[in-house]
């Protein structure tokens, strides 16, 4: 039984009194070690949750506890050593002169020892596959190499919980496919809580549990094949579904006699096997 490591109690929030609610009545908990993708329309509340949870914003109504400690002005600083966030452009995170400084910088502000850092300096970038970029200025990286040093960045605080805010946004398909098989793998090795707020649908897919936020709401939550499987319930709330999961869905409807849950590539060529060898 996992322990709850995020846990949001009925909040609402909105950047203003005259402003609509951004976020309405929203409960959910994520656990120790648990992948979560969350995701919804433009202006669904999905920033702003991730902006919450690590004390960037407070809500208005309602309740944050993360590690067991509500969020508060005055819990913001021991909050943020255990939510660590990488957003979308990496750009505005680097505050270093070469890529070590910038991972070094962290640390420094928890007043970690140097013989720590340096260890600590070392284990991210090699985790994130940059240890030879260490004497390297972050502006003459490619976009892939600055969100792995945003990572790593971010992994050197040791945090519990990872947040990963369209992290991948602006990246191609190779470069998302390449930090997000990095991130897993940290994961598993430092036993993190992952929360992906995506609109990439094959991020989506890896999770073990999907958050759908529509207007504000918690529309629904559940593991990705059971909240992909509501495919005309998810187009109606302006969501798309995986390619893989839309072409099966179009040849079970042309009597192509296959399961039509497939998610990715290799399941639906298994069902077009197994359909194959029945004929």
């Amino acid at each position: 039984m996992r322990n709850k490591i995020v846990e949001f109690r009925n909040v609402s929030f909105r950047y203003g009194e005259e402003q609509p609610w951004v976020l309405k009545n929203c409960s959910f908990e994520i656990y120790e070690n648990e992948a979560i993708a969350i995701i919804g329309h433009n202006g669904s509340g999905k920033s702003t949750i991730a902006k919450l949870m690590n004390g960037l914003l407070f809500p208005q109504e309602g309740e944050i506890i993360i590690n067991n400690r509500p969020v508060t002005q005055d819990s913001i600083w021991e909050i943020r050593k255990d939510v660590g966030m990488v957003f979308q452009n990496p750009d505005n995170q680097f505050v270093g002169t070469t890529v070590q400084d910038d991972v070094a910088f962290g640390m420094e502000n928890r007043g970690i020892e140097r013989d720590e850092m340096v260890r600590r300096i070392n284990d991210t970038l090699s985790a994130v596959g940059m240890q030879e970029y260490r004497l390297t200025e972050p502006h003459k990286l490619s976009g892939g190499q600055k969100q792995r040093v945003a990572i790593a960045s971010v992994l050197a605080i040791f945090p519990q919980v990872l947040i990963l805010d369209e992290a991948t946004a602006m990246l191609d398909p190779r470069g998302r496919t390449e930090i997000m098989k990095t991130v897993t793998n940290v994961q598993e090795k430092r036993n993190l809580s992952l929360i992906t707020i995506t609109h990439d649908l094959q991020e989506v897919v890896e999770a073990e549990r999907v958050i759908v936020m529509n207007a504000g709401e918690v529309w629904d939550e559940a593991a990705p094949r059971d909240i992909f499987a509501k495919k005309a319930e998810l187009r109606k709330i302006g969501l798309d579904i995986p390619f893989v999961a839309a072409l099966s869905d179009e040849l079970w409807k042309a009597g192509v006699p296959i399961n039509n849950e497939a998610l990715n590539h290799e399941e639906l060529l298994e069902e077009l096997w197994i359909s194959h060898s029945i004929t």
